[in-house]
């Protein structure tokens, strides 16, 4: 296929980018930042811009068959609230309805794990945490990616043809940031704010292939994490500890990932290779 990536510059981006080439699609790097080396430069708080790249650059390409977005500011905090709000929600309206006027009707967009209730500061209404309750945004960076389904919702219920598939990714790692991992055992809060769960690039971009390649229509979204935590203490334990009156809903399992990927793994065929555990740079 021809596809293009937005943000493909960013942490999980360019694995993404990486991965889908070498599974031979001719993929095109759409981000703000980047050089014509690696990226076509493209502020998606203009429409104008997004359409037209999407449409076709000149020598780049002249159409394209699906879309991956993953362009946004990455998370709350660095930017202000509202300059967080309007380039999200803008640059997501643009990209999708300059897609939807581009034919592209193969569409998958990164959501969020903390559209789940992130930090948790509130306790999830059960562990392990899925697709199946409400959103529970509790900031505004939050509240953008939740807006941003309901957006892709209201879409896909105007065009059947549609598909638009909302990956809820969780905390975005590299191997080499696995060295820190030993020492979140010291302290269980340090990372319950999203009940120590983490993705490895490799499996995020594993995870938006096969979101591509998956024969549906419509809307969908799904949980994407590692298959276990950050922690070498047992799930029992942490959750026991930290909290102790959630209702726990089938087996917590060792060290599994208390982010359910059940319907990931089901739909999809998402099935992670990497492991923190694992050591590996490979």
């Amino acid at each position: 296929m021809r596809i293009a990536v937005t943000g493909g510059s960013g942490k999980l981006g360019r694995t993404v980018v990486e991965q889908l080439r070498a599974d031979g699609h001719e993929v095109f790097n759409l981000d703000v930042a980047g050089d014509r080396d690696t990226s076509i430069r493209v502020d998606f708080t203009d429409f104008g811009q997004t359409l037209d790249a999407l449409l076709g650059v000149n020598d780049r390409h002249a159409g394209l068959d699906a879309l991956v977005h993953l362009a946004a500011i990455p998370a709350p905090g660095i930017l202000s609230d509202v300059a967080t709000f309007d380039n999200n929600m803008l640059s997501t309206f643009h990209v999708l309805h300059a897609a939807k006027r581009a034919g592209i009707r193969n569409i998958v967009t990164a959501s969020s794990e903390t559209v789940l209730g992130l930090p948790f500061d509130t306790p999830p209404p059960y562990i392990p945490v899925d697709e199946e309750y409400p959103a529970r945004p509790e900031t505004v960076y939050s509240l953008t990616k939740h807006l941003e389904e309901q957006l892709a919702i209201e879409l896909t219920r105007w065009d059947d043809q549609l598909k638009i598939v909302a990956l809820r990714f969780s905390n975005v790692m590299y191997p080499a940031d696995y060295a820190e991992f030993p020492s979140f055992d010291a302290d269980a809060r340090l990372r319950k704010w999203n009940l120590w769960g983490y993705i490895d690039s490799r499996d995020g971009a594993q995870a938006v292939q096969k979101a591509l390649d998956w024969d549906g229509k419509g809307f969908e979204r799904f949980i994407i994490a590692a298959a276990d935590t950050v922690m070498t203490r047992s799930n029992a334990e942490l959750v026991a500890e930290v909290f102790p009156d959630t209702p726990v809903r089938g087996e917590l399992g060792e060290n599994t990932t208390l982010l359910s990927i059940t319907k990931a793994r089901r739909v999809l065929g998402y099935d992670p290779q990497h492991s923190w555990r694992d050591n590996s740079q490979g």
